[in-house]
């Protein structure tokens, strides 16, 4: 079962300062049929004007990641963490019994885009914690970007789902094993692409189950992430 999640049907506000697409629901946007996928419960697509960001502001018991296409990211935290995220890098932050951070665009003159991305636990009330670190250089391949076990020199996550990212250039193909036992969601950050001869387009998303393989071919240069995922979640959803 694929299920394509067009772009323009996201949840969608213009704070002025902050333009965001929300995947499932998230703040004033509340879809019941779109709460979350297995153990993925946000993906909020971010554009934060020059100057403009997020005052310091709490979370507890998520795994959040930060994945900056455009622009820069300025976040500091209650750990003590000061840092710049820039494309090319990801940010995993673990929430755990409680952590304040803020996250602002230092630039005068450059919009930031990112998504921010949330996943829920393996468990409850973890230490809270930081991590940041450039991704594996590629391009027509998978790069794995998080992971529970941080493979291959990936970002851990405390959650048994992987996170991977490809740049696939026009008129190249690339396939993904998946254990039809567990979840997968594609989310397409840029360029036109098809999943298993559907059709999908900038912002597009895909919900995935009982599948074995899913094969892409881009038809123009694309960037794209995949979420390798368990099925159960500590709320009950599927």
């Amino acid at each position: 079962m694929i299920k394509l999640r067009p772009s323009a049907a996201r949840g969608f506000a213009d704070h002025g300062w902050l333009v965001a697409r929300h995947t499932f629901s998230f703040a004033d946007y509340h879809d019941p049929e779109e709460i979350g996928w297995g153990v993925l419960r946000v993906i909020n697509e971010d554009r934060i004007a020059a100057g403009k960001g997020f005052p310091e502001h709490g979370h507890r018991d998520m795994e959040i990641v930060t994945y900056v296409i455009a622009g820069e990211l300025a976040h500091r935290d209650s750990l003590g963490n000061g840092e710049v995220i820039r494309p090319g890098e990801v940010q995993r932050m673990s929430a755990g019994t409680g952590i304040r951070h803020s996250e602002f665009n230092p630039s005068e003159t450059e919009t930031t885009h990112l998504l921010q991305i949330w996943i829920e636990p393996s468990e409850m009330n973890l230490a809270p914690s930081y991590e940041q670190q450039p991704l594996a250089p590629g391009l027509n391949a998978w790069r794995l970007i998080c992971s529970p076990d941080a493979a291959q020199g990936s970002t851990r996550i405390h959650q048994q789902a992987s996170i991977h990212a490809a740049h696939l250039q026009a008129g190249c193909g690339l396939k993904y094993a998946l254990d039809p036992a567990r979840l997968a969601y594609v989310h397409l950050v840029r360029g036109g692409l098809a999943l298993n001869g559907l059709a999908m387009h900038l912002g597009d998303g895909a919900k995935i189950a009982a599948e074995s393989e899913l094969h892409f071919q881009a038809y123009e240069d694309s960037e794209m992430l995949l979420f390798d995922l368990p099925h159960s979640t500590m709320y009950g959803r599927p």
